[in-house]
């Protein structure tokens, strides 16, 4: 890979940039852009020991964390100095633009490392459900969308949470008497539930004798007839009656969802099951040069063509690239909370069932080896305690019979409930846990109810997989949970939800610390994506890929936790541009 190599970081070799004692050069090329009067935490120290405790190098002591630089200068895309703001000034020169901080908080650039852009691109569009608490609220939302969209038109909803309505799911009646004459797709928050009106059944001629996509569930009425609920995999039965958006759209909604990410503070994002036609999005996107933030493909293991495609061709190596496709997103189980997550044991409120999980949820494990063999990384979705287990089964037997494979830092997605025996196996196959703060605080009002209480010991279980020596990335899994840095930061350090609630957290001896978290969306996450050595820190010859925030979340974890949920991202910088600025 060739590395840019900017004119001032050229001219300042050998000088010593990282430290506030640095005395830059005279440049005879000026800095691109300056940022003073900043509390900078460049997270270029040691890590913290498994337990959450700082390196003995890191800015912190006996009254806590204090950031270890004042400024930071870009050029040519790079980070030349980090350091004091009078040294960085003498970069200075006429066409440099010179932003002063005022205090505001830089750190690394964050990454978003599972989430589905596409998809909350077609959110944006869409009627929002999300945090609405009834069927009659949401069907409200509905026919006011209705009243203003031709008849006959599709509309689409997104949001409902199928977690803590799973107890009480709706069907088509209230929504098919409020809206008859436009077929309505409403998908739940998570995307394990799907929830239609008479009119889209009609549309798709789903009845009672439809074939069912094994892994899934389709209620059915008193009547016999479809209830207009469809539970994990058979989300997907209406697929081939909705109308697909155009090429243009598709660009639209990315685009829209991008643009997103850059607001709320993400330089890169980990696009997390990217089939056919959302690869053609960014890939038209990337050759235009409108990609905001960088985008790291998992491809979808459910796109056969695609996927063969792909293992011909090899995975990209190419780190400077806006968009890299080096990994595949692979469904091994479904969702916790509308019991498709497949356990060891049955569900604590639904004896007699363990949930669903590999060829009957979809997973091909030959493809998967296939893509693996062809350099890629892989990143199996696995919810449940025998999910997790199976998928860990999976990669150590494939590592066995081609042990090349194993050095392509390999994931599971969400790790979400793991048996006490395995915790050790993660670590000792080097298996990535990406997993979502979010997810624990939004749960736990019916999580335990679906475990028990001896396996829910084992369930986001931040701390107990850093104490086994696990990597670990934190993302929100987009748009299913609120992608704020700011919420995840919280729920990481607290286990409490926005309302602060419960007092002293949710199982709070699994919470990690502050440092560990901002890691877990910054320098842990550029490992996941290998590019440890291009980004993830702040110092000289990264990429200037920089988020900045009016609030200061390390000293806030120490002294008024629950301010962090009042911070504003106040601006993204990726490749040393200004992509978003409040």
């Amino acid at each position: 890979m060739v590395r840019r190599t900017s004119g001032i970081l050229a001219g300042l070799a050998g000088l010593m940039l990282a430290s506030c004692a640095s005395t830059p050069a005279t440049p005879t090329d000026p800095a691109d852009t300056i940022l003073t009067n900043a509390r900078v935490y460049s997270l270029d120290w040691g890590e913290p020991g498994l337990d959450g405790v700082p390196a003995a190098d890191a800015p912190h002591g006996t009254t806590g964390w204090r950031p270890d630089a004042s400024a930071v200068v870009i050029d040519d895309g790079l980070i030349v100095f980090v350091g004091d703001t009078e040294a960085a000034l003498r970069l200075r020169g006429d066409g440099t633009r010179v932003v002063d901080l005022e205090g505001a908080t830089v750190i690394p650039g964050l990454v978003e490392s599972h989430t589905h852009v596409v998809e909350l691109g077609a959110k944006l569009d869409a009627v929002d459900l999300t945090d609405v608490a009834t069927e009659e609220d949401a069907v409200e939302l509905v026919a006011q969308r209705a009243a203003s969209t031709p008849e006959g038109e599709w509309i689409v909803g997104a949001g409902w949470d199928e977690g803590a309505w799973a107890n009480s799911y709706p069907d088509k009646a209230l929504l098919s008497a409020a809206v008859p004459n436009h077929p309505v797709v409403m998908r739940s928050l998570h995307g394990f539930g799907l929830w239609v009106n008479q009119a889209a059944l009609d549309a798709a001629g789903i009845t009672a004798t439809s074939s069912v996509p094994e892994g899934g569930e389709m209620r059915l009425g008193d009547d016999g007839a479809p209830s207009g609920l469809f539970l994990n995999r058979a989300t997907t039965m209406l697929d081939a009656a909705m109308p697909e958006p155009t090429a243009e759209a598709m660009q639209r909604q990315a685009l829209k969802g991008l643009r997103r990410m850059a607001e709320d503070g993400y330089v890169a994002l980990h696009e997390a099951g990217a089939d056919a036609r959302s690869m053609a999005a960014f890939e038209a996107l990337e050759a235009q040069g409108r990609l905001p933030v960088r985008v790291y493909a998992m491809l979808s293991l459910r796109d056969e063509p695609l996927m063969r495609k792909w293992i011909a061709r090899g995975a990209d190596t190419d780190n400077d690239s806006m968009l890299v496709t080096r990994s595949v997103k692979a469904y091994y189980d479904g969702a916790l909370g509308s019991r498709g997550a497949r356990l060891l044991e049955d569900y604590a409120d639904r004896p007699g069932h363990r949930g669903v999980s590999g060829s009957g949820y979809g997973f091909d494990r030959e493809l998967n080896a296939a893509a693996m063999r062809a350099g890629f990384q892989v990143g199996i979705h696995a919810i449940g305690d025998a999910g997790n287990r199976e998928a860990l089964d999976i990669l150590a037997s494939t590592f066995a019979e081609f042990p090349d494979t194993q050095e392509n830092r390999h994931r599971i997605e969400h790790a979400q409930v793991i048996a006490p025996v395995d915790f050790a196996r993660f670590a000792d196959l080097e298996i990535i846990a990406s997993m979502e703060p979010p997810h624990a605080v939004e749960d736990k009002t019916w999580a335990e109810d679906r475990l028990g209480p001896e396996r829910i010991l084992g369930a986001y279980a931040w701390r107990t997989l850093r104490r086994a020596g696990v990597p670990l990335v934190f993302n929100a899994d987009g748009p299913g949970s609120d992608q704020s840095i700011f919420y995840g930061l919280h729920a990481a350090i607290t286990r409490r939800d926005k309302q602060l609630q419960p007092e002293g957290g949710w199982y709070p001896e699994e919470a990690v610390s502050i440092e560990e978290a901002v890691r877990a969306y910054t320098s842990w996450a550029a490992y996941a994506s290998f590019r440890e050595n291009e980004t993830g820190i702040i110092a000289p010859g990264r990429w200037g890929d920089l988020t900045v925030m009016d609030i200061d979340p390390f000293t806030l974890a120490q002294t008024d936790p629950a301010a962090i949920l009042r911070g504003r991202i106040l601006m993204t910088i990726v490749d040393g541009r200004i992509v978003f600025e409040r």
